[in-house]
């Protein structure tokens, strides 16, 4: 097993050649449907004239050729593919293959094989370059007219129904955010607004245990609506708008008698 950051250079011992090739997208597509690592077709490299220059072409198993799901058709694709050949352009291409760190490739042994680090190898080096294109023919003019016309389509189209539609999305009648405000309303609505003295005795007395309050609490405490409270806290007491105690309610110094030892700042 190589270590992370190690390759795997036996493919360039061994000088290994290969071929790098553009396909259209429809034929690797095709290949992917083969099961298994089935057949998808057979290669073809005859030498053709004095020169010696070689003629490679390409043709698919005839069951690969049906596509479907363009326009709900079904077409085919051609089946011949000659090979256009092209030089390698002084640059030099290789091909690695990658193993990761969760698949064993039956090279490895031990009690730590198939969980080690990716191990990438070197496959060879590119010694021709070359693109395969399909034959000029019916079935090929058909299946390229059935592209251009999907491509053409519209991203979004208006149809008109025939029918309701009772099994797809419906619409939310109400969010979870407004749902929940709507809750809290209500809750509020519901407070009956107690008799002031009787709402300025719960305040003292929350007020003889800790100076300070926010208004959340209160209102927990009184059990009065916002409006109605903050009504009588105006008169009784102050609302600090910076410093420590920031956005809370403390009594006027008139009103203060705190237990324990918790004073004013004063």
């Amino acid at each position: 097993m190589s270590e992370k950051g190690e390759v795997d250079l036996t493919g360039a011992k061994q000088n290994t050649g290969v071929w790098l090739v553009k396909v259209p997208k429809y034929l690797s597509q095709q290949w992917a449907k083969a099961t298994g690592r089935g057949e998808v077709g057979k290669l073809r490299i005859c030498k053709k004239g004095n020169q010696g220059k070689a003629e490679v072409s390409f043709t698919l198993n005839e069951e690969l050729t049906v596509i479907e799901g363009i326009e709900d058709k079904t077409v085919s694709a051609p089946r011949e593919h000659p090979f256009t050949m092209q030089s390698v352009g002084g640059q030099t291409l290789a091909v690695f293959t990658e193993t990761s760190s969760g698949e064993s490739d039956g090279s490895s042994s031990g009690s730590g094989a198939g969980a080690g680090p990716d191990k990438i190898a070197l496959e060879g080096v590119v010694v021709q370059r070359a693109e395969c294109r399909p034959a000029v023919s019916e079935s090929y003019m058909r299946l390229k007219r059935l592209q251009i016309e999907e491509l053409s389509k519209p991203v979004r189209l208006s149809q008109q129904l025939k029918s309701p539609v009772t099994n797809n999305y419906k619409p939310v009648a109400n969010h979870t955010y407004n749902l929940e405000y709507e809750r809290k309303k209500k809750e509020e609505g519901k407070r009956a607004r107690a008799d002031k003295q009787q709402v300025l005795d719960m305040l003292f007395s929350a007020f003889e245990k800790h100076q300070y309050y926010n208004i959340k609490d209160l209102v927990d405490i009184t059990k009065q609506p916002v409006i109605y409270l903050k009504e009588i806290l105006r008169d009784i007491g102050i609302y600090n708008v910076k410093g420590t105690h920031k956005n809370t309610w403390e009594l006027k110094p008139e009103y203060r008698h705190y237990q324990g030892e918790e004073k004013t700042d004063e």
